[in-house]
């Protein structure tokens, strides 16, 4: 299921990262990486807070889409 998806508040471990090269490269800059929990934050606008690691990060749908649970 992608993060997109995901309920408020419900941390999840990331199983995979779809998408070209260059997008999982971003992604995993920004701490996006199989095995790690996150948590959706808020979502505002068609855009997602996520929770990674110690950080909060701001990802539009597009990118939420590519990455799964």
């Amino acid at each position: 299921m992608p993060i997109a998806f995901a309920e408020i508040g419900q941390p999840f471990v990331i199983s995979r990262i779809a998408g070209s090269d260059a997008v999982r490269h971003h992604l995993t800059e920004l701490g996006f990486v199989p095995g790690t929990t996150v948590t959706v934050v808020s979502g505002v606008g068609g855009n997602l807070i996520v929770r990674v690691k110690d950080a909060r990060v701001a990802i539009d749908r597009g990118l939420a889409m590519k990455v799964f649970s």
